[in-house]
């Protein structure tokens, strides 16, 4: 282990979005996670306490702001807060999924950009840095003014399908034009050409027509998206 682990200014915590992953990410830096208790106020509101000095300290915040992306995100806010007023050195909040991101421009009219005002949340209860995966947008990290660590999954995934036998006769696929950068950044990893769903919707309440641009026929498809939630753009391109 090295020395700078054994530094006991570096601190980790965790929240309530993934326990478990925090728990390996410290195992892996070799230190014990920080002690925090978050529990609730009886009308609801999260009550966050640490349990331990962090004066001077850099401090790794581990939280997802998913499902409950509501509660997640105002745990995360509070967790800053406190640790600013404690005298945290730095504060790094270590996001693996940036929720509110789908919103990241405006599409139409008096629509919000909630992954900016995420943003600005952020930095304003007083945040040192961003370690976040896979952005569903890669301008997520030009909306923050502290900086943006921005890692990919790809690198992993491909390990993992090479690893299996999974890349023998693969195409990447990606179900629709905003995924194309994604599907070719792994594909290049495997080696594997490339195939696009192109949907479009004639008009509204009508099916939409799928069409595939690459070659698909006798091959494995490794459909790769950064984000599925119904899972009807997935469905609808295995389908195709």
């Amino acid at each position: 282990m090295s020395e700078k682990y054994n530094d006991p200014k570096l601190k980790i915590f965790a929240l309530n979005s993934n326990k478990p992953l925090a728990q390996r990410i410290a195992d892996e830096v070799g230190v014990e996670l920080g002690k925090t208790s978050v529990d609730r106020f009886s009308d609801g509101e999260i009550r966050i306490n640490i349990e331990e000095s962090i004066r001077g300290c850099h401090v790794y915040v581990i939280q997802s702001t998913s499902a409950p992306v509501n509660d997640n995100l105002m745990e995360l806010l509070i967790m800053v807060d406190a640790l600013r007023r404690a005298s945290a050195e730095t504060i790094n909040v270590v996001i693996p999924y940036y929720g509110y991101a789908r919103q990241d421009r405006k599409a139409r009219s008096r629509e919000p950009i909630t992954a900016k005002l995420v943003a600005n949340m952020l930095e304003t209860a007083g945040i040192s840095r961003v370690v976040a995966l896979d952005l569903h947008a890669a301008q997520i990290q030009g909306f923050f003014d502290v900086p943006v660590d921005h890692l990919m999954g790809a690198p992993l995934l491909a390990d993992y399908f090479i690893n299996h036998g999974i890349d023998e006769n693969a195409v990447v696929v990606s179900p629709d034009h905003g995924g194309v950068s994604r599907a070719r950044a792994l594909a290049e990893f495997l080696k594997a050409p490339i195939a696009i769903i192109d949907k479009r919707r004639p008009k509204a309440n009508v099916a939409e027509i799928m069409n595939i641009i690459g070659d698909v026929k006798g091959k494995r498809c490794i459909m790769i998206d950064d984000m599925i939630d119904t899972a009807g753009t997935i469905t609808l391109g295995a389908q195709a």
